[in-house]
């Protein structure tokens, strides 16, 4: 069995997935480690699903999309933890078609909620509460990839993937609200 510790970040180095070794400090690490902050948020908010009442609604249109979600967040920072582009053709990734179903499942849980028509708190239940940290989440890694990009190359498709991402957190988490019967809260300006 191989050990989970190396003691090779000892002294605030790691390696990344090309063999580089950088700083556990460099906006590239901060950016794959953000993504796996979002991504154990998003396994928090399935388990808090997977033990509600509700259970059978939310996961009937939400446990497909959520553990995509969890593989692709997987699959794009392989990728921002990759310098060679070569290597990183060989890694798992996200592509075009991961957005367009994001939008469709966007699409889809819009058209049972109420119509927005104010901006609305964050919160209600536990479940939509969490969705709504893993958006902010995801708004942080899009930041975070976004100054990465402007010093080094990361895949095109990354920010509108977290862009598009955000957008389908924050409409998991009016999902998750509408399915408790939790009433939205109007921001009062």
């Amino acid at each position: 069995m191989i050990k989970i510790y190396t003691k090779k970040g000892d002294q605030g180095e790691t390696c990344l997935v090309s063999g580089e070794r950088v700083l556990k400090s460099h906006v590239r690490l901060e950016s794959y480690g953000t993504l796996d902050e979002l991504n154990s948020t998003i396994g928090l908010a399935i388990s808090l699903i997977s033990s509600h009442d509700k259970k059978e609604e939310l996961e009937k249109y939400l446990k497909d999309i959520l553990f995509e979600i969890q593989n692709d967040l997987f699959n794009l920072g392989s990728q921002l933890a990759c310098l060679k582009p070569q290597m990183a053709e060989k890694l798992p990734s996200v592509h075009e078609d991961h957005v367009t179903h994001m939008e469709k499942k966007i699409d889809e849980l819009t058209e049972l909620l109420p119509p927005l028509r104010h901006f609305i708190l964050p919160g209600g239940g536990q479940i939509s509460a969490t969705f709504h940290i893993a958006r902010t989440i995801c708004r942080r890694s899009e930041r975070i990839c976004i100054a990465l990009r402007n010093e080094s190359t990361i895949p095109p498709i990354t920010v509108t993937y977290l862009n598009r991402l955000s957008d389908l957190l924050f409409t998991v988490a009016r999902f998750c609200n509408y399915v408790e019967k939790i009433s939205e809260v109007e921001w009062k300006s």
